[in-house]
């Protein structure tokens, strides 16, 4: 409860939950930030008070993630959408190729956008699978000229997610974490680019991070407009125009529950129990619940099954959606079931969906 408001079992798949003590801090300080009289979202992007924030949701990130000094932490807007683009207008040079592993719908979205910039391909595909899997290392396949390599780390329409990441040598990797950034600790060095919309683990909508190493940075193309150029947010310290300022502050509460939490490492393991209520539910079902995903390759995040039966599958989200659950239809374009369970979805709600799908189960067998 808080002040007598009765909290949803939100599962939405993004924009979606935020930490409690997160939304409390924000609570307290709507009107009156430290004293200013003023919120953040009323205050100048270059006053001493907000220039704390920003820098201290950088300083947090680099803590929690570990990253190395030679990478910036950049704060962007427009989504990951904007990145697709952004991505090959920087650093997909004449007369070199970007790969693309496609591992689902955003993948696909990131090559198209790709495609009117440049030469790309497809360095691997399970398409043909409906994108049940992960392709294996072995089954990645790189041209010569490659500018980089591109991959989408977790996949919340299919509920599939990256085990461990290719090692990519020479060939920058750069990797799409919108969706399982800071769900499990993760070795940033391996990567010339991470970027991630916040809407998921990292808190609301409007702000996206981008961890750039700077020697990429240095081959980045400098002849194309100034908001488009990671260049131009990296030496202002993503401060050349007015940030998202409300959402970067929100950011940095929830980084600050993280670090509270017990870190990364902390979380991981939360994250690792919530998501075996559910898979364990769905795999001693005898088949009334099924998933999407193989096992190898399934989601800690976004956990996509259905149920044999299309009238039962309705029946089911409609009186899931009576008891309070919020977001378990499937995205649109696939249908189904689909419990998404980020960082801040706690272990109470996804104990609950367990019993109620256990419950479900018995009543309609």
């Amino acid at each position: 409860m808080l002040n007598n408001i009765t909290r949803a079992f939100n599962f939405n798949a993004g924009p979606s939950a935020l930490p409690l003590y997160s939304l409390q801090k924000a609570q307290t300080e709507l009107l009156d930030y430290k004293g200013t009289g003023m919120s953040v979202m009323e205050m100048s992007h270059r006053s001493k008070e907000y220039e704390e924030i920003h820098n201290s949701a950088i300083s947090l990130l680099r803590e929690l993630m570990g990253i190395p000094a030679d990478y910036e932490v950049l704060f962007i807007q427009g989504g990951a959408s904007l990145q697709f683009t952004m991505v090959p207008m920087n650093f997909l040079a004449s007369g070199k190729k970007a790969g693309y592993v496609l591992t689902g719908a955003w993948s696909e979205k990131a090559l198209s956008e790709a495609k009117m910039m440049g030469e790309t391909y497809i360095a691997a595909s399970d398409k043909e699978a409906n994108y049940r899997n992960i392709p294996s290392f072995e089954q990645i396949k790189y041209q010569p000229d490659t500018a980089y390599l591109h991959i989408t780390s977790n996949n919340t329409i299919f509920g599939t997610q990256w085990q461990d990441f290719p090692d990519t040598g020479d060939i920058p990797l750069i990797a799409d974490m919108s969706s399982d950034i800071l769900s499990k600790p993760i070795d940033v060095s391996k990567f010339a680019l991470i970027y991630a919309g916040a809407q998921k683990n990292l808190g609301p909508s409007g702000v996206t991070v981008a961890i750039v190493k700077k020697s990429l940075l240095a081959q980045a193309n400098n002849k194309i407009p100034t908001m488009l150029r990671y260049s131009i947010f990296a030496e202002n310290n993503s401060l050349y125009n007015t940030p998202p300022c409300y959402s970067i502050y929100i950011l940095n509460l929830v980084l600050q529950h993280v670090k509270e939490s017990g870190g990364v490492a902390a979380i991981s393991k939360i994250n690792q129990e919530k998501a075996a209520l559910i898979y364990d539910t769905i795999d001693n079902s005898a088949g009334f619940y099924y998933g999407h995903a193989e096992p190898n390759s399934r989601s800690l995040m976004n956990i996509t099954f259905r149920i044999n039966n299309d009238e039962l599958e309705k029946k089911f989200l409609q009186e899931a959606k009576q008891k309070g659950f919020v977001g378990l239809n499937g995205h649109r374009s696939v249908g189904g079931c689909r419990a998404s369970i980020y960082n801040a979805v706690p272990y109470e709600a996804c104990r609950a969906l367990k019993e109620f799908m256990v419950d479900f189960q018995q009543k309609n067998s």
